[in-house]
Order: C-alpha cells, then structure tokens, then sequence
C-alpha cells in the first residue's frame, strides 16, 4: 500500500512525522508523493496561528476528495489541529477515518490497521508523558540535517499562546535517549543536529531538577562524524551562564543562539505574559555578544499585539536599528479563541497589524544587508544544499549563521562538482539583501 504522509507547521511536528512515517514504512507501507495513487493519506495539522489553522483546514479537505475520487482508502489526521478540535474536525469534515491527539502518534500503525476495517480510530492520551517509540524515524530533510527534539510542551503560558493547551506542560526526553537516537542520526549520515522544543533552555528541570542543556550538548559533541550541534527557541530570560560556556568550548556548537523577544516594549511584553523587559533584553544580548564575538543572533517578533500604541510600534523599531539581529522574523499578531489576548480590548486593524510587519521587514533588510557587506573577505565553512538550476558552476549553502528553511543562503561560484551534503570551506565574496556569494577556499 503507498502512502502519502503531508507534514504541516513547525520542525518540532516534522520530528513527531518522521517518527510516524518510519513506524509505517518498518509494516511494509510504501512512500508516495502523489495523492492520487496513495491508498492512505496522513495529514500531520498545525494551529499555532490563523494562517496554520487555515492550511490545516484546507489540506485536509484537499485530501478528503481523495476519498471521493481517488484510491485513498484510509484518511488520518494527527496533530495540533486535531487536539484543539477533535469533534469539529470529525463533524466538518466526515471522510476523515482516524483522528490523534499531539501525544498519541505512537498509535499510528493501530489507527491505520482499524481504519482499514472500516472503523473510525480516535486516540487522544492525556498531555503527559512522551509517546512509546519504537522504531527509528524516517529523516525526510535530505539526510545530512535533522532536528532533534529535546523535549514537548510548554509551561511559559504567553497569553497569545495556545501550545500549553495542544502540547501540554514541559516534559523533557531524557539524555540517554537523545543521545542513542543522536547517535544513530549520524550513523545514517547526518552531519547536522538542531536542536528543538518550544523551549530549549529548560531542557532537563523536570527529569533532573535543573538546566542540563550544557551537559546534553557537551555528550552530543563527543558524537564522531557530527559537525555542527545548533540550538534554537532559547526564551532569552533562561540562557543561563553554563550554557553560554558549553558554547564556546564546544566546538561543534554553532555559535547561534535563537531567541524569540517577541517585543521590546515594557507594557507589551507585560501583557503577552513574557518574564522579561527591554532592560534584560538589551544586556542579554550585549553580554552574549561580548562572550561569544562571533555569535549570529536570531529573533521573532509580533507586530500589532492588542493595545500596542504607535509610539511603542516605532520604539520596537528603534530597538531592532540599535540591536541589529542577524536574523530577525517578524509576524502580525493572530487572535487564538481561548487565549487570554484574544479576549484583551484595542485590538488592533488587520491592515495596520500588516503596514507595522512590513515596517520592521523593511529595516531589518537595510540592517543585515549593511552586515552581510561586513562579511566580505571571512572564510566559513558551508553546507552544499543544492544547486542552482540552469547554472552548473553555481551552488547553495548554509553557513553556521543559517538555520534551514528559516534563514538566508551562501551562493557558491565554482567549478567543483559538489554533492548535497558536502562541507566546504568558502571565502564571502559579495552580498544581496539577506544571502552571501562566496567562492571555494583551496
């Protein structure tokens, strides 16, 4: 049977996946990527924001006419969407067959097996505990990255959020277990570990009762044929003095740290529920910037957050000018029904929520374009992610300052033929707006 397997939202759901997709393959079930040969279709669902929500919604109802006018024997739905509206889904949208919860995807196979007998499989265990795996993933990044995630849920409770409520509260994997399925990443030929959870800092407070993020990256750095170990969604009140150290003496440690502010001002950030102010926001990042010269520092930010006034509009705006982030990703804010913002007065219009991320977009270009200029004459070591169509000597990469699919890219002028995956040592030659041009160090 082929089955096609559509994983939507964030590198923490692809992980949940490629656990998914390797417990069906290990029965048997054959890959496909076109939904109209595909006896079982899987739609892994994302509702972080509106936008997801929306895709979610549609995919599935894309797939659901394959029930209709294809070979699709068996619908699934797994995931954020169908943990937050279990009946909705089931009563809008009657081909689906099997619907899970965010902790049930160890269930995949049995689900699968019941709807193939014409019985509806609904499987929601209570947001504690990870899920029994026992099968390796299948890595469908191309096999020289992967994401490692380290730990599920969130405890923060930001009042705009509403993963607490679909991922449940912080429960962290324990090392020897991340260290095993680390180890067996790289032994299929990953080059590049990143490390994910909605909050990475505090990995390890409940299983050990304190921050172990610094011991998981120093047994990880011990991996022979690992490269680079990069960390991201670090909440910048929890980055804590032994972690900045494993960074530096580490060596596979990108030195990259993502942080999501979501804010600078005082007011705002008070009401999103965040734990820290503009005050701590700026000496964090000049304390780490002093520690580790060479970090590349990335952030996510919210524009248009009930009540947020003009005035605090073009101080966020200053504060992005003055703390020039390598990488910065700006979003309009999306009211969640059951979250506490959702219900705050002075909502703000749609159309300013948009002008004010454009805003911010616009100058944090004019802000990394004057650093990407910096960059020129540094040498960097590059992952080969491709090449560029109709231009042979021309190939793509990631440096340590690029996470995949959410930052810029180095071009590569040479007449080497490289293969994805490759690691190469480059010399930065010129800049666009947010990607480099390199050629190859000899």
């Amino acid at each position: 049977m082929k089955l096609l397997f559509v994983s939507l939202g964030c590198d923490k759901n692809l992980v949940d996946s490629e656990y998914m997709i390797g417990m069906l393959t290990s029965h048997g079930i054959e890959l496909t990527d076109d939904e109209t040969e595909a006896d079982i279709i899987i739609v892994n669902s994302c509702c972080f924001i509106g936008d997801a929500k929306e895709e979610s919604i549609n995919t599935i109802l894309e797939m659901a006419e394959q029930k209709k006018t294809g070979c699709c024997k068996s619908l699934i739905v797994t995931g954020c969407l169908t943990q937050r509206y279990q009946d909705e889904v089931k009563k809008e949208i009657p081909e689906v067959d099997a619907i899970l919860g965010t902790n049930s995807y160890d269930s995949i196979v049995e689900a699968l097996e019941e709807t193939l007998q014409h019985k509806f499989y609904k499987n929601f265990h209570t947001l504690s505990g990870l899920p029994q795996l026992s099968t390796k993933r299948t890595v469908t990044t191309g096999g020289h990255y992967a994401y490692l995630k380290i730990a599920e849920g969130c405890n923060k409770n930001c009042t705009y959020c509403v993963i607490p409520s679909v991922r449940g509260r912080y429960r962290s994997v324990p090392m020897d277990e991340l260290v095993t399925s680390a180890e067996e990443l790289v032994a299929g030929g990953v080059k590049e570990l990143i490390l994910v959870a909605q909050e990475t800092t505090l990995y390890g407070v409940d299983l050990y009762g304190k921050k172990c993020l610094h011991e998981l990256l120093d047994r990880l750095n011990g991996i022979s044929g690992l490269f680079w170990i990069r960390i991201m969604y670090c909440y910048p009140e929890e980055i804590y003095e032994e972690l900045i150290n494993s960074m530096i003496k580490d060596k596979k440690v990108c030195h990259y740290l993502d942080m999501p502010i979501q804010h600078c001002n005082d007011t705002i950030l008070q009401r999103m529920g965040r734990k820290t102010n503009k005050k701590e926001l700026i000496e964090r990042i000049h304390y780490l910037r002093k520690r580790v010269p060479d970090i590349t520092l990335r952030t996510s930010l919210i524009c248009g957050f009930p009540g947020e006034t003009k005035e605090q509009h073009e101080e966020l705006m200053q504060f992005v000018n003055d703390m020039e982030f390598d990488r910065l990703g700006a979003f309009t804010y999306s009211a969640e029904e059951g979250t506490p913002a959702a219900e705050m007065p002075d909502q703000v219009p749609q159309e300013q929520k948009e002008e004010w991320q454009a805003d911010v977009m616009e100058l944090q270009e004019e802000v990394i374009f004057d650093k990407n200029e910096a960059m020129k004459g540094t040498v960097l070591y590059a992952f080969i992610e491709g090449q560029v169509a109709d231009e042979n000597n021309t190939y793509v990469g990631r440096t340590y300052r690029d996470a995949p699919n959410v930052d810029g890219y180095i071009f590569i002028n040479t007449d080497e033929e490289l293969l994805t995956g490759d690691i190469v040592k480059v010399e930065v030659t010129g800049a666009y707006e947010y990607d480099l041009i390199a050629t190859i160090v000899k």
